[in-house]
């Protein structure tokens, strides 16, 4: 299995790209039985600002008037203009990765990269890791002593201010052999924490992606059809 690489965005603080291909790749070695191929983590958000740039030099020019100035320019001896490449857009939402998910569908990229890699099952999608703030009344559970110093727990409602992160990850998975996306599986977590707790972004990171490893590990299963083949459940 090819742990290929993520197009991830949200905070700034925490590699999503590198630190989810790295944690896949770590948890599927210790609790799956796939051969787990070790290689540097591909390049995706290169990749797609490159192909769009490529269907746009390849998109029709319908416009006279720059048709005309592109003219006047040869005629001074100048030429065509080269493309200017396009600087990636930061990925604060997720509408932002829109305009870069077509790259999973790039049947003939992910096919050389199965041949690269011996045609194995390839994990990729995109990984959206955010700040989030929320707050409202909360009930929490708070200890009580009466006149003859009995204990008791009652609760207590409060207005409170809580601060976290929002991890929405999307694994697909693609065919080594043909390039095609075979299953795609969205997930959603989020943690909040009182808004005095500082919590490292990357301890929030890790205690999320937690809690959907097993969801994630279930969505694979090892069986033996004319050989060893991986398959989607």
């Amino acid at each position: 299995m090819l742990v290929a690489g993520f197009i991830a965005g949200g905070t700034d603080d925490v590699d999503g790209n590198l630190e989810t291909t790295r944690l896949l790749r770590s948890q599927l070695r210790t609790k799956s039985e796939l051969r787990v191929i070790d290689t540097d983590v591909l390049p995706l958000m290169e990749v797609a600002v490159e192909e769009n740039g490529t269907a746009a030099e390849k998109a029709p020019k319908n416009d006279p008037a720059a048709e005309g100035k592109t003219e006047g320019k040869e005629a001074k001896g100048e030429g065509p203009q080269a493309a200017t490449p396009e600087k990636p857009a930061a990925i604060k939402d997720p509408k932002d990765l829109e305009p870069y998910e077509h790259v999973f569908a790039d049947v003939e990229y992910w096919k050389k990269i199965g041949e690269e890699y011996q045609n194995p099952l390839i994990v990729t999608g995109t990984v959206m890791f955010t700040p989030h703030a929320r707050s409202g009344i909360v009930q929490r559970e708070e200890e009580v002593y009466d006149s003859f110093g009995r204990r008791r727990v009652v609760p207590v409602r409060t207005y409170m201010e809580r601060k976290g992160y929002i991890l929405q990850p999307k694994f697909i998975f693609i065919d080594g052999r043909t390039g095609a996306v075979m299953h795609s599986e969205n997930f959603r977590e989020e943690v909040l924490y009182n808004a005095n707790q500082s919590t490292p972004a990357l301890s929030s990171y890790f205690e999320l992606m937690d809690r959907l490893i097993p969801s994630f590990l279930s969505t694979l299963s090892s069986q033996k059809i004319k050989g060893t083949r991986v398959l989607l459940q």
